[in-house]
């Protein structure tokens, strides 16, 4: 008699920021074995902060070094699933199931970006008879991935990123989409990269340990005044929108198609009517 499969073993969710399971609602504890026993890949968002849980199935489908199930964690980079439609994310929060079949969606897998296609169906979780609390989407495949999607032009990109997951990911995300990476993990260590290479983009994060990302991108410009200058922020364009030199913004957490579009827009050629 062949034996049962054994449940794999149990997380420590005390170091996710879920928390303890003790202190967990039903509701979240029940979706979760339901995801972690299930073939389908999932994907869930719990509590406004939008943190992120996942089982081995959508970290295959979607599967980079940065991914592992669980997770738990607020994510860097927003999951396509989540950033393709915010109306249909709103209207989750707001209790509305929904399906829709036949997306295509950007992706991140072993190194390449490429598109693919999914059926995406969306559940409301609801703590007992309150408000929504988080969003089941569950995802199916409905096509083989597509080749690999080509960077409009190969760009020479100086990443600086305090945390090492996030800087990875990024790091990682655009290597894939063609372009040529160095990184830093602080504006102090990045200016003296600034004096021996070349680069045509300055990807920073606003807030960084020491000097900011707005002091970091004023000092480069005075280094490579060609540079062109890309800020990630939690809190949008607020603190970058009265510059006084030229900059684009991408609010965190942003998804893959978003950073490709900033991207390609900064490898158009400059205008000369401009």
């Amino acid at each position: 008699m062949s034996q049962p499969d054994r449940a794999p073993p149990e997380p420590d969710w005390s170091r996710t920021r879920l928390g303890p399971r003790a202190s967990w609602p039903s509701c979240l504890g029940l979706t979760i074995d339901i995801m972690l026993n299930s073939p389908a890949p999932m994907l869930l968002m719990w509590g406004r902060e939008q943190i992120m849980v996942y089982n081995p199935a959508y970290a295959e489908l979607y599967g980079n070094a940065s991914l592992h199930a669980p997770g738990g964690a607020i994510p860097t980079v927003q999951p396509a699933a989540w950033a393709w439609n915010s109306q249909v994310i709103g209207q989750a929060w707001q209790g509305q199931a929904s399906r829709h079949l036949g997306q295509s969606l950007p992706y991140l897998h072993d190194g390449t970006v490429g598109q693919q296609g999914v059926d995406l169906y969306y559940t409301p979780i609801r703590d007992g008879g309150g408000p929504v609390a988080g969003i089941l989407c569950t995802l199916a495949p409905t096509r083989a991935r597509a080749s690999t999607a080509a960077a409009a032009a190969s760009l020479r990109i100086l990443v600086v990123e305090d945390n090492a997951d996030a800087q990875y990911l990024v790091c990682e995300t655009l290597r894939a989409l063609g372009h040529s990476v160095q990184a830093s993990a602080s504006g102090e260590d990045a200016l003296p990269l600034l004096t021996r290479a070349h680069f045509d983009l300055l990807f920073t994060d606003v807030s960084l340990p020491g000097m900011s990302g707005v002091e970091l991108a004023r000092l480069a410009l005075q280094q490579q005044p060609g540079l062109a200058l890309l800020f990630a922020s939690g809190y949008g364009d607020d603190f970058t929108r009265h510059l006084d030199f030229p900059a684009s913004t991408l609010q965190k957490p942003y998804d893959i198609e978003q950073l490709q579009q900033v991207l390609a827009r900064l490898c158009l050629p400059p205008d000369p009517a401009a």
